[in-house]
């Protein structure tokens, strides 16, 4: 398909009602307000196909964008591609569930989500961490470093009050990764959560605490999902 069909197929797609709600979570112009689900039969159609997502996310149309993260090859995507990925996504929707998802599945996926997280910029930061925590609930354990996501836990208790609100919210999710899907620190993440204690931040009707990272490990815990693996990142 060119991409003058697949924007007339997502166009067609489009609802009213989606669309409200995507800009009332930061999406603008242009969207049509596709439904992640009504995108499924588009995606078996098309499947694969670097160069047609890189058109589609060059749009810049919100809807078009997120499909194109869907149709990626990640391991055709060098450092450099992902970082110009990043530099138009321009709310947490695209960076953490287009540009970190698309991440996970590169084989740079880690180096790239450090130099993010090491960034300073707050939706740089939000996809690295982002990008852990669908590493963490897809990859086996053996896949990972111990002691460097032991380092990133203790980096989370000391530094989680002082960051950007967004950046709080993904490594609380961070902590709840680590503690549910990756097994030799469920007791390290339990501890982290624990010493972080209640997590604040001011929102559009006043201060609110994010959700309780131990009360969620626990719960997982309770319902028997530790080790909680997906079968893959994306759709």
């Amino acid at each position: 398909m060119t991409l003058e069909e697949v924007m007339r197929e997502l166009e067609a797609l489009g609802s009213d009602s989606v669309k409200k709600r995507y800009v009332g979570n930061g999406a603008h112009e242009p969207l049509f307000g596709v439904a992640t689900g009504a995108m499924k039969p588009l995606l078996k159609k098309i499947k694969k196909n670097q160069a047609l997502a890189e058109q589609l996310y060059a749009t810049g149309n919100y809807d078009a964008m997120y499909f194109a993260g869907m149709i990626a090859d990640p391991n055709a995507m060098s450092e450099a591609d992902f970082d110009r990925w990043m530099e138009v996504a321009y709310f947490p929707m695209l960076s953490d569930y287009v540009v970190a998802v698309t991440l996970a599945e590169a084989g740079c996926a880690e180096r790239v989500a450090d130099r993010w997280i090491d960034s300073g910029k707050e939706l740089y930061m939000s996809a690295g961490w982002s990008c852990y925590e669908w590493l963490l609930g897809w990859q086996p354990d053996s896949a990972f470093d111990r002691s460097k996501l032991s380092s990133m836990l203790n980096r989370v208790a000391k530094t989680i009050h002082e960051q950007l609100d967004h950046v709080q919210h993904v490594m609380n999710n961070f902590v709840v990764a680590v503690g549910v899907s990756y097994l030799p620190l469920h007791e390290e993440a339990m501890e982290t959560a624990k010493a972080m204690g209640e997590v604040t931040h001011t929102a559009t009707k006043g201060t609110c605490a994010l959700p309780s990272a131990q009360e969620a490990i626990q719960r997982a815990k309770d319902k028997g999902r530790l080790g909680f693996k997906r079968k893959a990142v994306r759709c």
